[in-house]
């Protein structure tokens, strides 16, 4: 905004005393101006001191000869001083005080004589014109919702901050209808506002932008792991445990409800992870499965006129020498009956015994064992029968070749328990001459299908 310069005009009053032959000249200025009583002249008036925000929008006021300017802050001034005193001088022409010398042989001048002074302004007891303070005094007419600004003669009438005149009435200013001045949400407020943020932010501290909050660092609200995004953020969980329903506790994960093959016998569910466990004879290989231990290698407890012979999930100890009379041992595990006995005539001519071990609920058919003649004599023939220990069906002997012969389970047997089957083998040679040989077979079941 640009206001113009006037040149101050003046009115002459002149009064007359009949005491002294003294002329006094009253100067009312124009508007811009005011009357300097120690100067006897009219003076510029600085509207940049005395009117509140007299520029808007970023504008610096800047004093000017009955006026003042707005401009922009990147302006440079040039004041010509011979214009300013030019001006001054021009404001003031005719505005003094002109006094004639008194004449010594006359009276004094009443000291009390009362000076006119102009409207806005009353007599001092310094016998000078000095402005009245409409505000101070409450002789303004402003409204009580309006601010008086006292001015010099006068006073103004304006709306406090955050107002604005409509009419006679000062309303309010809706801030959040302007240009933003807020960051996310702006609210209105009688002569003001303030700004508030979305959830997740918080005011900076120029009260206007909003910058995200940390909760993380704040005030971390996960019970194991924060990672802060913006506006918010999120909560997970250390391996074995899962986020809970409110997304911020974390619940143990029951990993062996999740399968039930993770472990090979049985899972044990722990906070924060799970382990698997083997039964006795048996230890976890590679954190899941269960091996056997070999007690016979590990822990032997077996006299030393037993041997020892592991299965699945244990051991057992049977004698070093298991013939009965009238047989006799002859190599390991082998007996004979010899030939001089005659009780032998009617019995088996060798007893060979063998162990073996096989898992529980094993699947069937399935071939777990072969006998084959040791001794192979011209023109005879080799038959192969189960003799004993199949009185369930359990197995089934399978001739193979003219000297051998294959043992099929083909029932499930489900541990522990101990089977023993007498395999026979009946040679017969051209001469009709008979003999037979026997292979007991123990067969361990163990516990488990592992």
């Amino acid at each position: 905004m640009l206001t113009t310069m006037f040149l101050a005009a003046f009115i002459l009053i002149t009064v007359h005393s009949q005491e002294t032959e003294e002329t006094i000249t009253y100067t009312q200025c124009t508007d811009g101006y005011e009357w300097d009583p120690v100067r006897q002249r009219c003076k510029d008036i600085d509207e940049c001191e005395i009117v509140p925000d007299a520029c808007k929008g970023g504008m610096k006021c800047v004093n000017h000869y009955g006026g003042y300017l707005c401009l922009p802050r990147t302006a440079q001034i040039i004041v010509n001083e011979q214009e300013e005193a030019a001006a001054e001088s021009t404001s003031g022409r005719n505005n003094v005080i002109r006094r004639t010398p008194v004449d010594p042989h006359r009276a004094p001048p009443n000291p009390t004589h009362q000076i006119q002074c102009a409207a806005g302004y009353e007599q001092s007891d310094h016998n000078v014109c000095q402005d009245i303070d409409e505000c101070a005094t409450g002789t303004h007419n402003c409204r009580a919702d309006q601010v008086c600004v006292n001015l010099r003669g006068s006073f103004s009438c304006q709306c406090p901050p955050g107002y604005q005149k409509r009419g006679d009435q000062c309303v309010d200013v809706d801030e959040c209808t302007l240009p933003p001045y807020c960051h996310h949400r702006c609210v209105n407020t009688p002569g003001s506002y303030f700004c508030q943020c979305n959830a997740g932010f918080q005011l900076a501290s120029n009260n206007h932008t909003c910058v995200d909050i940390n909760e993380c660092d704040a005030n971390n609200p996960c019970a194991q792991q924060c990672y802060n995004i913006l506006g918010s953020f999120i909560c997970q969980c250390n391996p074995g445990f899962e986020l809970s329903s409110d997304r911020i506790n974390c619940e143990d994960t029951d990993e062996c409800r999740t399968s039930s093959y993770i472990c090979q016998y049985q899972c044990v569910n722990e906070p924060g992870k799970f382990s698997c466990v083997c039964p006795e004879g048996y230890q976890v290989v590679g954190g899941r499965t269960c091996q056997d231990i070999n007690e016979c290698e590990t822990t032997n407890e077996c006299r030393e006129d037993e041997i020892c012979w592991n299965y699945h999930g244990g051991f057992r100890c049977y004698p070093r020498n298991p013939c009965q009379e009238p047989y006799v041992l002859t190599s390991e595990n082998r007996c004979v009956c010899p030939v001089s006995n005659t009780i032998c005539r009617e019995l088996p001519y060798s007893v060979v015994y063998k162990y073996m071990s096989i898992r529980s609920d094993r699947t069937v058919p399935s071939d777990i064992f072969q006998i084959q003649a040791t001794t192979i004599y011209p023109n005879t023939i080799n038959t192969f029968r189960i003799k004993s220990g199949n009185e369930n069906g359990e197995f089934y002997l399978r001739q193979t070749s003219a000297v051998s012969a294959m043992l099929v389970l083909v029932k499930s047997l489900s541990g522990p328990r101990e089977h023993i089957v007498d395999l026979e083998m009946i040679t017969v040679n051209s001469l009709n001459y008979r003999t037979s040989s026997v292979l007991r077979l123990t067969i361990i079941v163990g516990p488990y299908a592992f």
